[in-house]
C-alpha cells in the first residue's frame, strides 16, 4: 500500500483521505489552519462570560450528488447537520457551527493541524514535505487540495499542466463582518443580492445555535475587489451601514463585532473533476474544479480518490 500525503484539509482534502484510508492506503493530511473548518469555519467571541459563534465562511450545504446526498444523511442521522430551511429547500448547517462535518471528517484521519507545507520536492524515490515541523519521511504520493491560488505555485515544478489549470481558474474575495447586537434585528434570517451585501444571516437562528441576537455580513465579489486592501476598522462601518439600511430606522446596540477577509472565497471551476498524473504520482482537488459550492468540494475529493485508487 502507498503513503500518501495530502497537503490541506478542507472538504475535499478529507473526503479524499477518506476514501484512500478506507482502501487500505497509510493517509497523512497536513493543514497550515489552526484546527478544522478553512472556509468552513466557525468563529468563537468570548463577550461578557458568554461564547457567540459566527459561521463567517460557508452558509450552508445543499446535496444534489447522490453520493454527497448519503453522506449528508449519515451525519443528519448522528448529529453533525441539521436542517435549516431559511435558506431554502435541502439546505444544511453544521451544528453547532459549519466546522462540524470538517472536525467529524478529521476525527478518523491521521490530520497534522498548524503544519504549512512551502513546498515539496523529489529525494530518491519518494516526495519529501518542506516546510517548519514537517516528518522527515518520504511518501509515495503527494496529493494537493488548497485553493487554486495556493496550488499553483506548489505544482508548478512538478506538474506544470496542472499548475496552469490552478493558475486560470481565478477565485472571489469577501469581505465579512461578524456582529452580535444587544436586541433583535426587526428583519427575517436572512438577506440576499442586496446592494454590496451578497448575503447576510441571522447565524443565531441556524440549528444547535445559541439565542444571542448574532450576524453574519458578506460583502458581494465586487464590493469584497473594491475594498480588498483596505482594513478591518474601514469595512466594518460601511457593510454595518449597508445591513442599517436593508433592515431600516436603527441598528440596536452592538455587543461585538469584527470581520474577516477572505481572499480566496468563492471559487471559480476549471471544467474538471479531478486531476493526476500517474507519472510523478501528484493530484489535485477542490472546489476550484467543479464549481463553489461544499458538495462540489466533497465530490472533488472522491473522483482524485478513485483516479489514485485505479493506479494501485
Amino acid at each position: 500500500m502507498n503513503t500518501i500525503a495530502i497537503i490541506g484539509a478542507g472538504m475535499a482534502g478529507l473526503s479524499c483521505a477518506t476514501r484512500l484510508a478506507a482502501a487500505g492506503h497509510t493517509v497523512t493530511v497536513f493543514d497550515k489552519g489552526r484546527g478544522p473548518g478553512g472556509r468552513m469555519a466557525t468563529r468563537r467571541a468570548e463577550v461578557a462570560g458568554e461564547t457567540l459563534l459566527f459561521d463567517h465562511g460557508a452558509q450552508y450545504l445543499t446535496a444534489r450528488d447522490d453520493r454527497f446526498a448519503r453522506q449528508v444523511a449519515e451525519w443528519e442521522t448522528s448529529g453533525v447537520v441539521a436542517r435549516w430551511p431559511a435558506a431554502g429547500q435541502g439546505a444544511f448547517v453544521g451544528v453547532p457551527g459549519m466546522n462540524a462535518p470538517i472536525k467529524a471528517m478529521a476525527s478518523g484521519l491521521d490530520v497534522h493541524f498548524g503544519n504549512r507545507v512551502e513546498a515539496f520536492g523529489q529525494s530518491g524515490a519518494g516526495w519529501r514535505l518542506d516546510g517548519e515541523g514537517l516528518p522527515e519521511h518520504l511518501f509515495d504520493t503527494i496529493l494537493v487540495a488548497v485553493p487554486a491560488e495556493q496550488a499553483g505555485p506548489l505544482l508548478s515544478a512538478h506538474s506544470p499542466d496542472m499548475a496552469r489549470i490552478a493558475d486560470r481558474t481565478v477565485a472571489g474575495p469577501c469581505w465579512t463582518v461578524m456582529a452580535a447586537f444587544e436586541s433583535a434585528l426587526d428583519h427575517g434570517d436572512t438577506i440576499q443580492d442586496a446592494g454590496a451585501i451578497g448575503w447576510a444571516a441571522r447565524n443565531s437562528a441556524k440549528p444547535g445555535r445559541g439565542h444571542e441576537e448574532c450576524w453574519v455580513v458578506q460583502a458581494s465579489p465586487d464590493w469584497s475587489r473594491e475594498y480588498l486592501e483596505e482594513e478591518a476598522d474601514a469595512v466594518i462601518p460601511l457593510l454595518l451601514e449597508e445591513l442599517r439600511a436593508r433592515v431600516g430606522g436603527k441598528l440596536p446596540v452592538i455587543r461585538h463585532v469584527a470581520a474577516h477577509r477572505w481572499r480566496y472565497a468563492r471559487s471559480g471551476a476549471a471544467g474538471q473533476s479531478a486531476v493526476w498524473d500517474r507519472e510523478v504520482r501528484v493530484g489535485a482537488c477542490g472546489d476550484w474544479l467543479i464549481g463553489p459550492r461544499i458538495e462540489d468540494a466533497f465530490i472533488s475529493g472522491l473522483e482524485l480518490a478513485d483516479k489514485v485508487l485505479a493506479d494501485g
